[in-house]
């Protein structure tokens, strides 16, 4: 019986070795310069409502009583293109919450790292990511480099 232990404790010292080595817990850099994070993705909502209600303007109203250029015809137009704005905003902050919801994970800190670097437009500042199996978030440094920080629980 002493044997059977004896061997099972050496097998799982040996198989122990084998996994890959968790990364330090300290702060890396991904990027000298944090331009870029999260990119422009998405719609320029503001351009959007802008463009919304000079089409409107432009047109006839489609409901008859309403004259082309008139104050009915501002309030209309307003409304309309209000609401569409107003989904606009609504899907670019759920956009931007999935983004930091978003957990990313890698075998090892060289990976992350490059993935990150070549990914800036991809992510957003808050992002969790996963390093064998230690948790850094992706923030910026006081010279305004893209770090990955260890995430203190």
């Amino acid at each position: 019986m002493k044997q059977v232990v004896l061997l099972m404790t050496m097998a799982l010292v040996n198989f122990g070795c084998a996994h890959t080595r968790q990364p330090e817990r300290r702060i890396y850099v991904i990027s000298e310069e944090g331009g870029g994070i999260g990119g422009s993705g998405g719609h320029d909502c503001d351009e959007e409502h802008i463009q919304c209600f000079d089409r409107c303007w432009n047109r006839t109203p489609p409901i008859s009583s309403i004259k082309k250029g008139s104050g009915p015809h501002n309030e209309y137009c307003t409304k309309i293109c209000r609401e569409q704005y107003m989904e606009c905003i609504e899907e670019q902050e759920q956009a931007e919450r999935e983004k930091k919801s978003k957990k990313l994970h890698f075998s090892n800190i060289d990976a992350a790292l490059d993935w990150l670097g070549n990914h800036k437009t991809e992510i957003a500042m808050g992002t969790v990511v996963v390093v064998a199996g230690v948790a850094f978030v992706v923030a910026t440094g006081g010279s305004g480099a893209l770090i990955l920080a260890p995430l203190a629980l």
